[in-house]
Parts: C-alpha cells; sequence; structure tokens
C-alpha cells in the first residue's frame, strides 16, 4: 500500500478553514446595476415586439441558474460566443453594416473595441479551464503507483479525449450551432467527472483495473468518490463563491439578450447612439470583473487542500504489494510466463526487479507473440535488466511470451519479483451521470 502519510481526508470543515484564507473581494456594484439598465431595455424591446423563439429560448435562460462552478464557466464562455457572434459584420442590422451615417461608423468603431474586449476574456476562460482540468487529473496522478496502472489510466485518458474531440468536429462539421456545441461539452464533461468518480470506486470505464488498484491511498479513492456529495467538500467552495459568478454569468445573458433584441428591432425602434454606451460599459465592467474572478479562483484552486503536492509514490513503495510472485532462475536457465490473449487493443503489462544480494545483478528479458501458424515474432527484443516496467497494446490476438534469461550466468541464480497480466480493451461507458464533480 503507497504510504499516506502527510495526507489529511479532506472535509467541508477543513476547506472552510483554508477558504478563510482567500477571501473574494466583492463584485463591483456596476455588475447588478448595469445588468438591471440592461434587463429594463429588453423590456423595452419586448414592448416594440414580441418575442421571436429563438429569443423566447435565451430569455428562459434567465430563469435557470446553474448551480456548479464549473457550469457556470461553460455558460459563461457559450454567451461569450454568442455575443461575438452577434457582433460579427454579417448579423448586424443592415443599417450599420452599411454604415450610411456618420454615427453608424462611430457605432461600429465601438462595437469592434467591445468585440475585443470579449475575445481577450474568452482566452483568459479557456485557458483557466484547459489548466484546471489538467491539474485535477494530474493530481490524482500523483497518488499512483509509478507502474503500469497509472500508464493505463492516462492512455485511457488520451483515447477518450480524442474520441470527444471527433466528436465535437463532427457536430461543427455537420452545422452544429454554438449552443449544440456547448451543450455537447457539458456532456463531455461530465463523462470525465463520472470516470473520475469511477476511479474512486474501481467501477464502470475503470472496473477491468479493479484489481490493480493495490497501492492507491484509500483516503484518495474516497476523496475522488465523495468530493461532490450535496454536503460534500465542494459544496463549500460554491456557497463561499457561487454567488459572485452567478452575478456575473447573469450579466453575461442580460448582455447578449441586449444585443439579440436590439438587432431585431433596430430599425424599428431607430435606435440613437447614447443607447449603446450601456452596452459599452456593461462590457467593460462585465470583461475586467471575469478576468479579476478568473484570476482569483485559478489561485485558489492552485494552492487548494485537493491540489496539494504528494511525496512521489516510488517503485519501491508500489512492489511492497502482494500481487508480485517470486522465483529463482539458477545459472543458465530461463523463466517464461504465457500469456493468451483474445482481442485486440488488449494490454500486456509487466513490472519486475531482481532481490539484490552483494552484488548488483541483471537478466535478460523479452517478449513474443506466437502465430496460429508458428511463426514467432519479437515484441519487445532482447535486453538485460536490473528492473524494468512497461506495457504494450496488442494488435493481434493469440499467444504472447514473456521471457527471463540467465542462460548467460555460470554461477548465479537470480531471484525475481515480477507481476505480468493480460488486460482486456477498455471501453466508455455511456449511463447517465451519477456524479456532480468539479474537478
Amino acid at each position: 500500500m503507497a504510504s499516506t502519510e502527510g495526507l489529511v481526508p479532506i472535509t467541508r470543515d477543513y476547506l472552510s478553514r483554508y477558504y478563510d484564507k482567500y477571501p473574494f473581494a466583492p463584485l463591483s456594484d456596476d455588475v447588478s446595476s448595469l445588468t438591471s439598465q440592461l434587463l429594463s431595455i429588453v423590456n423595452d424591446f419586448k414592448e416594440v415586439a414580441p418575442l421571436s423563439p429563438a429569443e423566447s429560448i435565451v430569455a428562459q435562460e434567465a430563469d435557470h441558474h446553474p448551480h456548479k462552478i464549473d457550469e457556470n464557466m461553460w455558460k459563461n464562455r457559450e454567451h461569450i460566443e454568442e455575443i461575438l457572434l452577434l457582433l460579427e459584420n454579417s448579423h448586424l442590422p443592415i443599417s450599420l453594416q452599411e454604415q450610411s451615417a456618420i454615427e453608424d461608423k462611430e457605432i461600429v468603431l465601438i462595437l469592434g473595441e467591445l468585440k475585443h474586449k470579449l475575445q481577450k476574456t474568452l482566452k483568459v476562460l479557456e485557458s483557466f479551464q484547459s489548466k484546471n482540468a489538467e491539474n485535477v487529473f494530474n493530481t490524482v496522478m500523483t497518488y499512483l503507483p509509478r507502474d503500469f496502472r497509472g500508464t493505463l489510466i492516462r492512455q485511457q485518458r488520451e483515447r477518450s479525449e480524442r474520441n470527444k474531440l471527433a466528436e465535437l468536429d463532427s457536430l461543427v462539421s455537420s452545422g452544429g450551432s454554438i449552443h449544440d456545441r456547448f451543450a455537447l461539452l457539458w456532456k463531455q464533461q461530465m463523462e470525465r467527472r463520472r470516470q473520475l468518480a469511477q476511479l474512486g470506486s474501481a467501477t464502470g470505464v475503470y472496473k477491468t483495473l479493479v484489481k490493480y488498484l493495490v497501492g492507491v491511498p484509500q483516503v484518495l479513492l474516497d476523496f475522488i468518490r465523495q468530493i461532490n456529495d450535496d454536503h460534500g467538500p465542494m459544496e463549500e467552495q460554491r456557497q463561499r463563491y457561487g454567488p459572485s459568478l452567478y452575478s456575473l454569468t447573469e450579466m453575461a445573458l442580460s448582455i447578449r439578450l441586449f444585443i439579440l433584441l436590439c438587432w431585431g428591432r433596430y430599425e424599428a425602434k431607430n435606435l440613437q447612439k447614447d443607447i449603446f454606451s450601456n452596452l459599452e460599459q456593461a462590457i467593460h465592467v462585465y470583461t475586467s470583473e471575469m478576468e479579476r474572478f478568473i484570476s482569483f479562483i485559478g489561485e485558489v484552486f492552485a494552492n487548494s487542500p485537493f491540489f496539494i503536492s504528494a511525496e512521489d509514490v516510488g517503485l519501491i513503495e508500489g512492489r511492497k504489494t502482494d500481487d508480485f510472485r517470486e522465483t529463482n532462475i539458477p545459472a543458465g536457465k530461463t523463466h517464461e510466463v504465457k500469456l493468451t490473449v483474445e482481442s485486440v487493443n488488449s494490454y500486456i503489462a509487466w513490472d519486475f526487479y531482481l532481490v539484490q544480494g552483494k552484488m548488483n545483478l541483471d537478466i535478460g528479458f523479452s517478449v513474443e507473440y506466437t502465430s496460429p501458424s508458428g511463426e514467432i515474432i519479437m515484441i519487445l527484443p532482447y535486453k538485460r535488466y536490473e528492473s524494468n516496467q512497461g506495457n504494450f497494446c496488442t494488435c493481434m490476438a493469440g499467444s504472447y511470451r514473456l521471457i527471463w534469461d540467465n542462460s548467460y550466468s555460470t554461477f548465479f541464480k537470480k531471484y525475481l519479483r515480477y507481476k505480468v497480466d493480460s488486460i482486456p480493451p477498455v471501453t466508455e461507458s455511456s449511463g447517465p451521470s451519477t456524479t456532480d464533480a468539479e474537478a
């Protein structure tokens, strides 16, 4: 079992004391006042013409605020991208596209500056999400024994991410909207959380790795599994910092709704330049406050107790587990393990080392595949090691041999400790979400 020395079970009370050291300075009062002003103007727009079906869908979002921190982050990204689309020249009202009047040119210039501010904030938000996701995964991996278990989980994650990217590319290629894309992104995010929780309980996508979780600190598995219980640690984070983010999400929606309804009634209302001063001020406040919040919450996440640095779980710690076998290989002899693989894309994994005496010794090691016709194909060429761990993904079903060779030795027998196995292909589950992880 890997050492849990220095690991503290993370509770909500523990996080509460930690967050006391990270108070968030309240948002500017302009956030609420400008949001109210924009929504008041939106109500005026409704008097000019009733809401279209598309406008109604956006307006209804005001009654359904996301509760989770990261869901709000995704929703802000969606609103920003929708606003940027509305600010594209092809989506402007005809009179603004033609810029027939001096006033129109001034408005278009203002909109261009606002677009630049939003693009900058969007990049900051995207960078935060990317770094945070990587930090969470790397933190979990820090506590896993440094053998093929961690490698398999990392490889599974890489395959999963490639599949998610392909799914997203397919949606975009088929003409999916911004809303469709973010609905898929959120679904994929929930799948990441589900898989993280499955690692904690060794179920679902990781069920074939259950017996390999020996050596993982139980406190880590418990944390992964329980982190997002209704009254779990993350609820403290939501209560501390959620309200400010919820206000920014509402502000982004009000900006989007303002522009959407404004463009739909621009000609009929004969809007003047002064109405855009509200929009200009709102976007300035939103982008500056949103970037301040992201910078703050990024620091909190990076230093949170569940992102603490662990002592490296070294190979020796992993090798103290009971799943290692031992054998003596006499001088001039070999030791073999035969594995039968039934499916391609299975993994063959090994970890071995010699129990050294007064002299440092090594042993030859190789991996071979025997085809149905009896042909022998070298998978891992012969090489001498004191220790080694590795794995490979099979491209052929059939018989494999792992060979430890002490035939070159005239006098010394070798004390070998090893573990090997064939692991079937790991496939992703697609069931409903059962966890609500923020990480």
